[in-house]
C-alpha cells in the first residue's frame, strides 16, 4: 500500500462506511476503517505492558497519583490493523479522520492521530449522512480536531473506570460475584428497583360503577359510564391510596360496593332516560418532533417490539448504506435541505391541503440535550421510501418509521372534535364521550405509539351518533361492574429510556448497551415487554442506597452529565473535576476504603421487603425465603419466576410447606416399576421419575404448568404428564399430526413445526383437536431470517455460508453450526476464508446451535459458571457505565 501517493488516508470507523466513501472520493483517496476504537484502557492483567505491570496503579489503567493519567494499550487483534492504517499513511499528503461525528468518534480520532505518528497535516471531517453530495462537502469543509470533545471523553471514560473498578470488587464480597456497578447502570437498577417496590407496597381496591346501553331515536347505540348519584360523584380508580388500598383521605365521592351498585341497576332499568347536556370542543394536534436516538428506541419498542440494542444494529446498518443520518443524536433539528425535501414529498403525495403553512422546526426539551447534529431522517433529498429502496425485514420497518416520522413533521395539524354528553335517569348522571377526526392532517402519515395497551391512538376514531340536549334515550341494557386498582406499571424498555432521558442521566447513545448489560449482569429479566428486577437487583441498590446514595442520587447523575457537558464546552477543566470526584475525605477512593468493612455480606444480602413477609436473602444459589419453626430456621427457594413485587404472605407460606414436605413419592410408576416423586426446583414444581444416581442416566423430569395447583395434583395425572407429548390427531388441512406438550416455556401444541403456546385456561391432559387447530391457527408463521450477506457455497464441506444478525450480535451460519464474528469484526466485511476457518474453530469446540437450557442444563450451566467466576477474580471488571 506505500506506493501511489494519494491526497490522503481516510479513516473512518466500520468497512461498510469505508466502501462507500471509497466510492464517492475516487481513486486520489484511500479509505480504510479503524473497526471502532483502536485502543483503550487495559481489560485485563494480560493487557498491561511488562515494565509496568508492577504498578499497583496499572490494573485500574489510571494513574491516580499523576494527574488521573489513563494507561491506553492497543488490543492484540488491533496491532495489524494499525500496522496497516501507518504503511497506507506512508503513501498519503494527508491523514483526514472521518470517524463517527459524536463525542466518542472525536476521541477515535484523536487517539488515530495520536498512534500513527503522521507527518502530514491531520484533518478532521464529519457528516451526518453518507450520500455522495455529502461526502464531497464534508471533505471540503474539514476541521482541526476538537480537544474539548477529546477531553470529555476521555473524563468520561476515566469516571467510569474508576466507577466500575473500585465498586465492583466490593459487590463481589458483599452480595455475589459476577456483578458490576456502573455510572448509569447502577441509576437504571435502582429505577427498576424502585418501581418494584412501590408494587410490593401497593395494595388493590375495589369499587363498583354501572355501564348503559343506549340508544337515540334514529337507532344508533352507544355506551355511557355512571358519573354521579344524586349529586355525588362515584369513586374511580384514581380516588384511592395505593398504599393502603382505600379511598383517600380528601377523597369526596360515593364508593359503590356490589350491593349498591346492583340495587341501583335494578332501579334504572325502568327509569326514563334522556340527555342534560352536551358539551363540544376542538382541539389540534401537532406532529411529533423527529427521531432522536432515544425516541427511536422507544418507538421501535412499542410498535416493532424490537430492543434498544436491536434498534441501534439496524440503524447503523441502515445509516452506512447510506439510507438514513447518523443515528446517535438528541437533536431534532432538520436542515434547510431536509425540510425542503420532505415538503415536497408531502406536497407530492398527499395533495397541497396535507402541507403545513410553513416549515416547521422543533427545539429540544430534554435536559442536557447535547450533540448539535441533525435529528434522524432519511438521508439524501429523493425522500425514498422502504419499498423503492428495496428493503425488507426489520430494516424496511425502522426505515419505514423513520420515513413516516420525518414527512409528518411537515404536514398540517390533525383537527379533532371531542364530544362529552351528560345523561339523566332517575337522579342519576351517566357520561358518554366521543372524539371525531374531522381532519386527519399528518395522522395519515404517521401516529405516534402508546405505552398504556389500554389507551386510545390519536387518530382512532370513537364518534357519538346525532345527540341534542332534551334527546329521550332509550336503554337496552345497564350493567353492575367490579374493578380493582392497578398497582404501577413495570418499566419497558421504551419506558425505561423515556424515564432516564427525562432525568437527564446517561447519554441516549448508550441506553442500548445499559440495558443490555442490566440483563445481561441478572439484575433484570424480560417478560413479556416488561423489565422484571431480581432480588439481586434489590440487595445492591438496597447495599448503594444506604452506603453510597450519592452514586445512585438522579439529581447528582444528571449533575456529572452536566459536569461532563461542561468540559466538552470549554466551561470546565477535568483534573479539578476528576479529583473532587475520586480524592479527599468525601471522593469515591476513601469512601470505598472507610465503609468497606462496616458492610456486613450477610445484611446486604438480607431483604426486609415488608412487615407481613419472611425476610429473603440473596444466597449463592439464588434467593430464598429465610423464617423460623419452634426455634429452628427454615428456608425456601424462591423460583425464578417469581416477581420481588409479586411475593405475598401466601406464596411465601407455600413455598415454606412445600420445602418441608421435600420430594413427595406419588406411587409407582408401572411400566418400569420406579417411584414417581414431585419435587419443587427453582423453575417451580416437576415430576421426576425415579432417583438421582451417580453413573446413570439422569431420570425422565416433566414440569407441572403454571396453571395447574401442584398440591392437588393426583398419582393418575402426573402418570399423564409423564406420558407427553399427546397425539390429538390429524389436522384437518394437512392431514399431518397434531401434538400437545410440555417445553421449556411452557405447555404447547405443534404442528409441523409451528409450536403455540396454550392460554392459561387451556389444559394440557385434556385440550382436543379442535382447540389446538384453532390455537395453531394464531401463531406467528417463523420467517427464515434474512442474511445479511450470503457468501456462497463452502469450498470443501459444501452448503451455503451465510452471516446473520443475532440477539447478541453477528455470527456465520454453516449447517448446524453457528460462529461469532468478533465484536471488532465488521460483519459484512467477513471474507469466506475468514467465515470457513470460524466456522472450522467452532466446529473443534464441538460447537453446533446452542442447546435450549432446560433443568438439567442448569445444573451443567451453573458448574460453569462457578469455573469462569474463579478466573475472573484474576482480573478487574469492564467499565460500566
Amino acid at each position: 500500500m506505500a506506493g501511489k501517493t494519494v491526497k490522503a488516508l481516510v479513516v473512518v470507523e466500520s468497512p461498510a462506511k469505508a466502501k462507500k466513501i471509497g466510492e464517492y472520493l475516487g481513486k486520489d483517496y484511500t479509505v480504510l476503517a479503524s473497526m471502532g476504537h483502536v485502543r483503550d484502557l487495559p481489560e485485563s492483567a494480560a493487557d498491561i505492558p511488562a515494565d509496568l505491570k508492577k504498578e499497583e496503579w496499572a490494573r485500574l489503567g489510571v494513574n491516580v497519583d499523576q494527574s488521573f493519567a489513563p494507561l491506553y494499550v492497543v488490543p492484540k487483534e488491533k496491532k495489524k490493523l494499525v500496522k496497516e492504517l501507518k504503511d497506507a499513511l506512508k503513501s498519503a499528503q494527508e491523514l483526514i479522520l472521518a470517524t463517527d461525528e459524536d463525542r466518542e468518534g472525536e476521541s477515535i480520532g484523536w487517539h488515530l492521530a495520536e498512534l500513527l505518528e503522521p507527518k502530514v497535516p491531520v484533518k478532521r471531517m464529519t457528516f451526518s449522512e453518507i450520500t455522495k453530495e455529502a461526502i464531497r462537502k464534508a471533505i471540503s469543509e474539514t476541521r482541526t480536531l476538537d480537544r474539548n470533545l477529546v477531553e470529555a471523553q476521555e473524563t468520561r471514560r476515566v469516571i467510569d473506570r474508576l466507577y466500575g473498578y473500585r465498586l465492583s470488587p466490593l459487590l463481589w464480597k458483599k452480595v455475589a460475584p459476577r456483578l458490576s456497578a456502573g455510572r448509569v447502570q447502577s441509576v437504571a437498577v435502582r429505577m427498576l428497583v424502585a418501581r418494584e417496590l412501590e408494587r410490593l407496597a401497593f395494595r388493590k381496591g375495589s369499587y363498583w360503577d354501572l355501564k348503559a346501553n343506549l340508544a337515540t331515536s334514529a337507532g344508533p347505540k352507544f355506551d355511557a359510564q355512571l358519573s354521579t348519584v344524586d349529586g355525588r360523584r362515584v369513586a374511580s380508580g384514581k380516588d384511592f391510596d395505593e398504599s393502603t388500598g382505600k379511598l383517600k383521605a380528601d377523597a369526596d365521592v360515593l364508593l359503590l360496593d356490589e350491593t349498591a351498585a346492583l340495587a341501583l341497576e335494578t332501579r334504572l332499568r325502568d327509569a326514563d332516560w334522556s340527555v342534560s347536556a352536551v358539551e363540544t370542543r376542538q382541539q389540534t394536534r401537532k406532529p411529533y418532533a423527529p427521531f432522536t436516538t432515544s425516541t427511536l428506541q422507544q418507538e421501535a419498542n412499542r410498535k416493532l417490539g424490537m430492543t434498544a440494542r436491536q434498534t441501534m444494529q439496524v440503524a447503523q446498518r441502515l445509516y452506512e448504506d447510506g439510507l438514513i443520518t447518523y443515528m446517535r443524536t438528541d437533536s431534532v433539528n432538520l436542515s434547510q435541505e431536509a425540510l425542503t425535501s420532505a415538503r415536497r414529498c408531502v406536497q407530492e403525495r398527499y395533495g397541497a391541503d396535507y402541507l403545513s403553512p410553513e416549515p416547521r422546526q422543533y427545539t429540544n426539551k430534554t435536559k442536557n440535550a447535547q450533540e448539535a447534529h441533525e435529528a434522524i431522517r432519511p438521508a439524501g433529498t429523493e425522500m425514498k421510501t422502504a419499498d423503492e429502496h428495496g428493503l425488507s425485514g426489520r430494516e424496511a420497518d425502522l426505515y419505514g418509521m423513520i420515513w413516516k416520522r420525518t414527512v409528518a413533521t411537515q404536514m398540517a395539524e390533525a383537527r379533532l372534535r371531542f364530544q362529552t354528553v351528560t345523561i339523566a335517569a332517575d337522579g342519576v348522571e351517566f357520561r358518554a364521550t366521543g372524539r371525531h377526526v374531522e381532519f386527519p392532517g399528518f395522522f395519515r402519515a404517521y401516529v405516534e405509539g402508546v405505552d398504556d395497551p389500554e389507551a386510545a391512538l390519536d387518530d382512532q376514531e370513537a364518534a357519538l351518533p346525532p345527540i341534542n340536549e332534551g334527546d329521550n334515550l332509550a336503554c337496552q341494557s345497564v350493567e353492575a361492574l367490579a374493578h380493582e386498582t392497578k398497582p404501577p406499571a413495570r418499566f419497558t424498555e421504551a419506558t425505561l429510556v423515556r424515564e432516564l432521558e427525562a432525568e437527564g442521566i446517561g447519554r441516549p447513545s448508550t441506553y442500548a448497551t445499559i440495558i443490555g448489560t442490566v440483563q445481561d449482569r441478572g439484575y433484570a429479566r424480560k417478560q413479556g415487554n416488561q423489565l422484571v428486577p431480581t432480588f439481586t437487583a434489590l440487595a445492591v441498590t438496597k447495599l448503594l442506597e444506604q452506603y453510597f446514595p450519592n452514586l445512585v442520587d438522579y439529581g447528582f447523575t444528571a449533575k456529572m452529565e452536566q459536569d461532563l457537558d461542561d468540559i466538552a464546552n470549554g466551561q470546565a477543566e477535568k483534573l479539578p473535576y476528576l479529583t473532587s470526584f475520586y480524592l479527599g475525605d468525601t471522593g469515591l477512593d476513601s469512601s470505598v476504603r472507610n465503609k468497606e468493612d462496616s458492610i456486613d455480606p450477610r445484611e446486604a444480602c438480607t431483604l426486609t421487603l415488608s412487615d407481613n413477609l419472611p425476610n429473603v436473602r440473596v444466597g449463592k444459589f439464588g434467593p430464598y425465603v429465610e423464617t423460623s419453626d419452634n426455634g429452628q430456621p427454615v428456608t425456601a427457594s424462591i423460583p425464578d419466576d417469581i416477581a420481588p413485587g409479586d411475593l405475598t404472605p401466601d406464596l411465601t407460606v407455600k413455598l415454606i410447606e412445600q420445602k418441608k414436605q421435600g420430594p413427595q413419592a406419588l406411587g409407582i410408576e408401572p411400566d418400569s416399576g420406579k417411584s414417581l416423586y414431585l419435587l419443587i426446583g427453582p423453575y417451580g414444581p416437576y415430576l421426576q421419575l425415579g432417583e438421582v444416581v451417580d453413573g446413570e442416566p439422569k431420570p425422565k423430569r416433566v414440569s407441572i404448568p403454571k396453571n395447574r395447583d401442584a398440591s392437588t395434583l393426583t398419582f393418575e395425572d402426573a402418570l399423564k404428564y409423564l406420558e407427553l407429548p399427546r397425539n390429538l390427531g390429524a389436522h384437518p388441512q394437512t392431514g399431518h399430526l397434531v401434538k400437545a406438550g410440555i417445553g421449556m416455556y411452557g405447555p404447547y401444541v405443534l404442528h409441523e413445526k409451528t409450536y403455540k403456546s396454550l392460554d392459561k385456561t387451556d389444559d394440557i391432559l385434556t385440550i382436543g383437536l379442535d382447540r389446538a387447530v384453532e390455537l395453531l391457527s394464531q401463531a406467528r408463521v417463523k420467517v427464515a431470517q434474512t442474511p445479511l450477506k450470503d457468501l456462497g457455497e463452502h469450498p470443501t464441506l459444501k452448503g451455503p455460508v451465510q452471516i446473520f444478525e443475532g440477539r447478541y450480535g453477528a455470527y456465520v451460519k454453516h449447517g448446524k453450526v453457528n460462529a461469532t464474528i468478533p465484536k471488532e469484526k465488521e460483519p459484512t466485511a467477513i471474507t469466506m476464508e475468514e467465515a470457513v476457518q470460524l466456522i472450522a474453530d467452532r466446529a473443534a469446540k464441538g460447537g453446533g446451535k446452542k442447546t435450549a437450557r432446560g433443568r438439567g442444563a442448569a445444573a451443567t450451566g451453573a458448574a460453569k459458571k462457578k469455573t469462569t467466576r474463579k478466573k475472573a477474580t484474576k482480573k478487574k471488571p469492564p467499565a460500566e457505565e
